[in-house]
């Protein structure tokens, strides 16, 4: 195939993100063990950046709140009266007492299990025992928790412990007007799975920033191993595959999808998932025998005019492309998203608040739920009955599956941790689909250096 031919077959309808100037990057070992640099990103690059954490929809009403981690941070976020969402560092501002240690809950006040002050969802105190015994008057009126900036985005809620911070959408850039096309918070999730896994964070983010990996790490191993696959038919070529990076750190990789390549047989038949999904958009599969090439287009054109009536209403929002290619970002400094036309992959590393070789890792999904579609919800973890209720799975890494195509990540991750501690390993050696990788760490520098804040 001709350079001309391969710029052809890759998707242009969304603009282009600015072209960077990258140092390139090395990648040593002591990145991914040392405490010293650990703590270096913590001090300057964690607290000083958007991070995504709760999601709105499961805090509907006043008092309802969410606590997660990020580090060795506990961060609180409320629905407030107003129905707005404020967030605050998990901190009685009477002894350090943590306030909470559940994951979710509701409350009229937050209640110190330490001495029972009492906090209100807008962080005032309004109780502590025996007010008149400080030296310098009753604390209520004079104490708050201490809030974090936050904002909400695509239902989900971010917070930044800089003070100082750029807003979300200056932060997330081009980012914001893609994903606001999909109504994003509409959606629901269908998978929640969160293990700790004994590898530094940025082995986990190094992976999502590449695809090099798609054609060995999760090479289709038999029928059975296919048909469990979240989509097939995606063109994984780097040759015909798009990568971009934007000015504030994200990247973008846009691979073309609803092909039927994976997923035809020696007779040209073709093959699940990609028939079902035919199927569903009423397309019949015994039409496309040997002309796999075909499905692209089809399933586009049959999403284009079915979808609205399916209850998508959100597809008019959507280019051609978007309606059958694998659109994934990453997000800087944590967080990867595989974003389909039906399905958000929600990737998130988190760092450990003191070992930094380890990590939290979750993997969830959601998707849009619109009325009068009954069919399974595809995901990572197979198939899922639409609407059904979903409960936040957290376990030891290795005692049950993340997903098929997690675990076979999540197969990888531990060896290459180790390797990082090796006398044998002088660096990375990168090739041009890599090149987010590298992006990755120069950005993380910058920030250790003061060069971005």
């Amino acid at each position: 195939m001709s350079p001309q031919e391969q710029a052809s077959d890759r998707p242009r309808d969304l603009a282009d993100w600015p072209t960077q100037s990258l140092r390139g990057h090395k990648l040593d070992g002591h990145r991914y063990t040392s405490k010293e640099f650990a703590e270096q990103e913590w001090e300057y690059m964690w607290t000083r950046i958007w991070l995504l954490l709760g999601r709105e929809d499961e805090m509907p009403n006043p008092g309802d709140w969410q606590q997660e981690e990020v580090g060795r941070e506990s961060i609180l976020m409320v629905r407030q009266k107003d129905g707005g969402i404020k967030a605050f560092y998990n901190v009685c501002q009477h002894r350090g007492q943590r306030l909470v240690t559940e994951k979710k809950g509701h409350i009229a006040r937050f209640i110190c299990p330490y001495h029972s002050w009492a906090w209100n969802p807008d962080g005032s105190l309004d109780f502590v025992q025996d007010a008149d015994d400080f030296p310098d008057g009753n604390p209520c009126g004079k104490l708050v928790l201490e809030e974090i900036p936050s904002e909400t985005f695509a239902g989900f809620v971010w917070v930044n412990m800089n003070p100082d911070c750029v807003s979300l959408r200056e932060f997330l850039g081009p980012v914001w007007d893609e994903w606001e096309a999909y109504g994003i918070e509409k959606w629901k999730r269908y998978v929640a799975k969160t293990t700790m896994v004994p590898v530094n964070w940025k082995v986990v983010l190094d992976n999502f920033n590449e695809s090099y990996h798609v054609n060995t790490v999760h090479r289709p191993k038999g029928d059975d191993v296919e048909k469990l696959r979240i989509h097939s038919g995606v063109d994984t070529r780097y040759k015909t595959t798009r990568f971009d990076m934007a000015n504030e750190g994200h990247g973008r990789m846009i691979m073309l999808g609803g092909y039927a390549g994976p997923a035809i047989d020696k007779e040209g038949a073709i093959g699940e998932p990609l028939a079902s999904i035919l199927t569903e958009w009423e397309l019949d599969p015994a039409d496309f025998s040997s002309r796999g090439e075909a499905t692209r287009e089809a399933l586009q054109a049959a999403r284009r005019k079915l979808g609205p009536d399916k209850g998508y209403d959100y597809f008019e929002n959507l280019n051609d492309s978007q309606l059958t290619d694998a659109y994934h970002y990453t997000l800087f400094p944590n967080f990867a998203v595989s974003l389909w036309v039906d399905g958000f992959h929600f990737l998130r590393a988190r760092p450990h608040p003191t070992d930094p070789e380890q990590c939290l890792f979750d993997n969830w999904w959601y998707a849009p739920d619109p009325e009068g579609v009954s069919s399974p919800v595809r995901t990572t973890a197979g198939l899922v009955e639409r609407g059904a209720a979903v409960d936040h799975e957290e376990f030891e890494a290795g005692t049950q599956t993340m997903g098929l195509t997690i675990d076979q990540d999540m197969s990888i991750f531990p060896g290459q941790q180790l390797s990082m501690r090796s006398r044998g390993y002088r660096g990375s050696y990168l090739g041009g689909q890599e090149t987010r990788v590298s992006r990755l760490h120069e950005l993380i520098d910058d920030y250790i250096e003061g060069k971005r804040s």
